[in-house]
């Protein structure tokens, strides 16, 4: 009797464990992230992005379907990154689809998905020997509030492998889903001047950058030419705005204008320079002569940048690793483009240890000239630079279309590395400090509080093509089809000069994705399908065996 009151009270204390327990799990809710490189445990960052989100946030995913093995990993890594931020907050809600379910409206499916700007990836599918072609649409769209934005799950890197395409996507995923729902949720506060009246790029020319970066932060045209009238007024109207963009000046700049643009250094404004010390471009060899003459070219800044810690020198830069010219090569009816290896455009290489070049493809770049980084307090990190077979011209120097006939002699490009995009970042001092102002200023500062600037030693690198007056996509080659990486390295230039969340600094994330080899995979299939299935027989055998020898043994 005592024994089974003892049993009921070890029943019942059990009970009130376990009820305590429930209660305990359905207040507090706790996941781990076991994995080395820590994937799935969400930025800061990235969970403030969608900390305010009041009402559902759709996001519809379109990597769903029937496709290879690495594409089943990246839709298995998107799921589980949409369901940490669900976790997070109950209103990001998400959905898989497949585009290409169903035969009725698969066609109409692709039309309306190509016109919103989502393009399918081509993937070769090879499986037992055999190849065959699957269509994938590696996109998501989210929207709130009545607004939508697309969100790119793939990074197409030039020369990469699948399995390093795949991995160069998923280390971008938090990225890029973080951005597209800053893009919904957070307004825009941040000022961007693009400056004009210095011969700077005609709007056709930035169109596809501006209109890239215009989703973020407010843009507006500035100009300097009350400088000379009232500086104070021009310094007070450049000060409102968060950061400045120089795309391609031809004009020198006065010494008024200068000032001006030290003095919002100095009050901690950001500029983002694309400039060049030469002056010749592509589109002057397309001449009956097939030639032009390369000259220096003087904006009157480089006292302000060596100041401040770099030198753009007139020389231009001379890569084997370029992106080709496009000729038209034959006679008349009978002539056709092919491409032709022009060292003048160097495929620039990016520092993949900082977040602005981390995991993008390579930048594109013409007749760039070289930077050299200066000693000073002001910290330095180069962003881009050409590659190891690399040599330096001077100017004034004559270029011939011709060239592309002419076999280059490797020995001769032994520069190494040129700098081409440098970051600085510090307190930078007034290129107008001991010296004599050339107008009068109320407050003039000769050291800045903490800033940034990034020095681009080629001003083409924001330009896009124009095709009969219609402005293209920046950094794509309408003749090979490739895309650089010319679009996205300024995009995260902007977003790193003005990005006071720390959003941009997920891209410097490392994801390790472990792959099957599989041309190892289809060599041993046979023998890891005999040990998979035979082995398992063989020791049920055996221990069907031994059981019977000891049963009998023992009854017997």
């Amino acid at each position: 009797m005592l024994k089974n009151k003892s049993n009921i009270k070890h029943i019942i204390i059990l009970l009130i464990i376990l009820i305590v327990v429930n209660v305990i799990g359905s207040k507090v809710y706790k996941r781990f992230d076991l994995t080395q490189d820590k994937r799935y445990t969400l930025s800061e960052s990235a969970l403030n992005t969608v900390k305010d989100v009041d009402s559902p946030l759709i996001i519809d995913v379109f990597l769903e379907g029937e496709f290879p093995s690495e594409y089943r990993r990246l839709q298995t890594e998107t799921r589980q990154l949409l369901e940490e931020f669900s976790i997070y907050n109950p209103e990001v809600i998400f959905s898989f689809i497949d585009p290409l379910e169903d035969e009725k409206t698969r066609d109409s499916n692709i039309q309306q998905l190509i016109e919103r700007g989502l393009e399918p990836l081509q993937l070769s599918v090879k499986e037992s020997g055999k190849s065959s072609q699957a269509l994938v649409f590696p996109w998501a769209l989210a929207s709130y509030h009545d607004q939508t934005v697309k969100i790119p799950l793939i990074k197409n890197l030039i020369g990469a492998t699948a399995d390093e395409t795949v991995t160069n996507s998923i280390q971008n995923l938090e990225y890029a889903f973080a951005e597209g729902f800053k893009k919904l949720v957070t307004p825009k506060d941040k000022k961007i001047a693009i400056l004009k009246g210095n011969g700077e790029l005609g709007d056709g020319y930035i169109y596809n950058f501006v209109t890239s970066i215009r989703e973020h932060y407010y843009l507006a045209p500035f100009t300097l030419d009350s400088v000379a009238n009232n500086p104070q007024a021009t310094l007070k109207a450049i000060n409102d705005f968060d950061l400045i963009i120089v795309a391609k000046p031809t004009v020198p700049f006065s010494e008024e204008e200068k000032m001006v643009l030290d003095q919002y250094t100095m009050n901690g404004g950001k500029s983002l320079w694309l400039t060049e010390s030469v002056i010749i471009d592509k589109d002057s060899l397309y001449n009956d002569a097939g030639r032009a003459v390369a000259v220096m070219r003087d904006l009157n800044l480089n006292d302000v940048f060596f100041k401040y810690g770099v030198r753009i020198n007139p020389v231009m830069v001379n890569d084997l690793y370029s992106a080709p010219i496009w000729l038209a090569m034959g006679e008349g009816s009978q002539a056709q483009f092919q491409p032709l290896q022009w060292q003048y455009s160097p495929l620039a290489s990016a520092n993949p240890n900082h977040p602005v070049t981390n995991n993008i493809n390579l930048v594109k770049f013409d007749f760039a000239s070289q930077i050299d980084t200066l000693k000073n307090s002001v910290n330095k990190t180069i962003l881009l630079r050409s590659s190891d077979l690399t040599k330096l011209e001077g100017v004034p120097k004559e270029i011939s279309l011709d060239m592309v006939t002419q076999e280059p002699n490797p020995e001769t490009y032994n520069k190494g590395p040129q700098p081409l995009a440098v970051l600085l970042e510090g307190e930078f001092t007034s290129a107008y400090n001991n010296r004599i102002k050339p107008f009068e200023l109320k407050d003039v500062k000769n050291t800045s509080v903490p800033t940034k600037m990034i020095v681009i030693a080629d001003g083409d690198v924001i330009k896009n093509d124009l095709v009969k007056g219609v402005p293209q996509e920046l950094g794509f080659d309408r003749w090979s089809g490739r895309k650089f990486g010319n679009k996205e390295f300024l995009e995260n230039a902007v977003n790193y000069l003005l990005n006071d969340d720390g959003l941009i600094n997920i891209r410097n994330k490392e994801v390790v994705i472990p792959f099957l080899d599989n041309q190892k995979v289809e060599g041993e299939k046979t023998k890891w399908q005999i040990i998979n299935i035979g082995l398992p027989l063989v020791f049920l055998a055996l221990f069907g065996l031994v059981f019977n020898y000891f049963r009998k043994k023992r009854y017997t």
